[in-house]
């Protein structure tokens, strides 16, 4: 097995993501083979010099404003699995506009789409009441769940994403479409500020 591609490495220019985010975030960090995830993260980067994100996930709850870091570390360490995902569905390139219906932020990008089932809405609606509480309502989320894995990013104005190419490149990495993937961790961060200010808390594996 090769090594991941390292953020340290020597990058050339990237643009930044413009987008000021905000809060406290949960990610759930994907089980890899041969580095997959990580390695289309890179190499999508590279290509069109877009901003780099800091580590491939699929997000599960976004902004949280309500509570401190270690209340948040602490109501984390109580989550011990989530299930597993099927193969990927397909793939998406397209921009998100704030304020439309699930888009909380204005960018560019391309992702790995996945499908959510009976198990994920109740892990899901779980995991929101342990973060706001029991009053917390499972009228007041989206349904269904819409969960995919972001391999780029771009501002919509300097966009150079595509569906085609990114349709091509999972052609030439056939696990990224091909694999169940079990979850391997989640984490927390702090998506406050621009993406390149956002900073990982804890993390908790699962396996």
């Amino acid at each position: 097995s090769t090594s991941p591609p390292s953020s340290s490495d020597a990058l050339p220019p990237r643009r930044k993501l413009q987008w000021k985010f905000k809060g406290l975030t949960l990610w759930l960090e994907l089980e890899e083979f041969n580095h997959d995830l990580t390695r289309a993260v890179s190499d999508f980067s590279s290509k069109h010099s877009s901003p780099f994100i800091p580590k491939p996930h699929t997000t599960v709850i976004y902004g949280m404003e309500h509570l401190s870091t270690q209340e948040a570390k602490a109501r984390l360490q109580q989550v011990t699995e989530w299930p597993s995902f099927s193969r990927p569905t397909g793939v998406t390139s397209d921009i998100a506009v704030c304020g439309k219906p699930g888009q909380v932020c204005s960018i560019a990008w391309s992702e790995l789409t996945l499908s959510t089932n009976p198990a994920h809405e109740d892990a899901l609606d779980a995991l929101h009441k342990l973060f706001f509480g029991e009053g917390w309502s499972a009228e007041s989320r989206d349904r269904p769940w819409k969960p995919h894995n972001s391999i780029a990013y771009d501002n919509p104005e300097t966009n150079t994403l595509s569906l085609l190419d990114t349709v091509m490149y999972m052609g030439r990495n056939p696990t990224l479409l091909g694999r169940e993937r079990r979850v391997e961790a989640m984490s927390l961060w702090s998506t406050e500020g621009k993406m390149e200010e956002w900073v990982c808390i804890d993390r908790v594996k699962f396996w």
